[in-house]
Parts: C-alpha cells; structure tokens; sequence
C-alpha cells in the first residue's frame, strides 16, 4: 500500500510529507500557576442616622417610592379586619363622592411612615408620639406615593445617656406633586457611641471561595453619605 501521510506542496510544486508534531511538554518541567487569593474588605452600606446626624432645617427627601395596587389596598384592609366597603368593593365605591376605590388611609400613614425609615429611624429605638397626623387629599388605587421629612427639633435623653430624641414632620406626596398626608413624629434614636446596635452580625471564620484569609478583612470602608 501507499503512503498515507498527508502531504504538503512545497515551493516548488512538489508535494512532501508534514512535519511530525512536537512532543507534549512534560507535566513535571511545567511551572504551577498559583492563583492569586482574592481580597475580602467589608464595605458597609447604609446604615442610618445616628442623634448626632440630625440638624434641625435638614429635609431628607426618601429615596423609594410605591404604587399601591388594588391587591395592596384590599389585602391591608382585611388584614386589619376593616369592614369599609370603600377599600374593597368596587361596585360599592362607584356610588360614593370619588366614584372609585379609596386606598384605606392606615395603609396610607403606614406606607409612608416605612419610607421614612431609612433617613430618619432606621437607629430608632422606639416611636414616641405622633402629632397633627392630616389626611390632605384622597388617595387612589395606582397612585404612587413618595415622602420627605424635616427635622424641627432635638435634644440628649435625660434618663437614656445613649440616645436622643428627634422630631420630624414628614409628608407624602403622590405622582402629581400632591401633598396627601402630613405629620409630626418624635422618636428616640441611638447616639453614635451607643453599643447596643453593634456587633449583632455574625462573622463567619470560614475564608471566602479563592480567598487565603479569614471571613473577612479587619478594615472596613465608611458608609457612604447620605
């Protein structure tokens, strides 16, 4: 039989075999690639104001807003064992002054009370009064609301050396710029030296996938402002 090795042309026209290939390289005289540990440096997010962050004539505008659905609206007010047809059947609330569904308005205070959360309580301790709360102006199924505070007053804790007391108006407006509810809220907030808010998060001895240290790097970042 012939040969049966693939042949190339060469210059000059002729055909010639291939070269034979060049041997694997040994495993052995190959250098490991060690893999470089990646770093693991806790970067805290938010973590809210503390008493010292309050100056009063500060205004927070809240980052979050939220359309209330039907489901919403219905939902909270059977949860609430609130029997006012208005906030749930439709059919019944046609016939009313709005001609529509009317979002019961403890979901209202509730769903902006949670939205101010994040600038004004989020190192809260406890709620501790409401005042002048003002229903302004109707609100709909698929509106959507946001809110803004302003502090209006502070002061040390006298029986509490950790914390202080701050009071914020706060308001929501829907998409249209309508203010539709108003209120001022006191409430007693963590100074920035308590202890009682910190160190609660476990920490793993465990080292990150790739990484040669332990859970995480004794640094930490600064929260970013807000």
């Amino acid at each position: 039989m012939g040969d049966d090795r693939v042949s190339a042309a060469t210059t000059d026209g002729e055909s010639g075999p291939l070269p034979a290939p060049l041997p694997a390289p040994d495993p052995a005289t190959v250098p490991a690639t060690v893999p470089t540990p990646l770093p693991a440096t806790v970067k805290e997010g938010w973590s809210g104001r503390y008493y010292e962050d309050f100056e009063i004539g500060d205004v927070y505008q809240h980052p979050w807003g939220r359309t209330i659905s039907e489901a919403d609206n219905t939902w909270f007010t059977l949860f609430t064992l609130n029997t006012n047809q208005m906030h749930f059947n439709a059919h019944y609330a046609e016939r009313s002054t709005f001609g529509r569904l009317l979002v019961n308005s403890g979901l209202t205070v509730a769903l902006i009370l949670g939205q101010s959360v994040i600038d004004l309580s989020q190192n809260a301790i406890a709620n501790l009064e409401w005042e002048s709360i003002r229903l302004t102006a109707p609100v709909f199924v698929g509106d959507t609301l946001y809110s803004e505070s302003r502090v209006v007053a502070k002061r040390l804790s006298e029986s509490r050396p950790y914390a202080g007391i701050v009071s914020a108006q706060t308001r929501g407006l829907n998409q249209d710029a309508v203010v539709v509810i108003e209120w001022t809220r006191s409430f007693m907030v963590y100074r920035r030296s308590a202890t009682q808010d910190k160190g609660h998060f476990p920490v793993s001895d465990q080292p990150w996938p790739g990484s040669a240290g332990p859970g995480h790097s004794s640094s930490k970042a600064q929260p970013p402002a807000r």
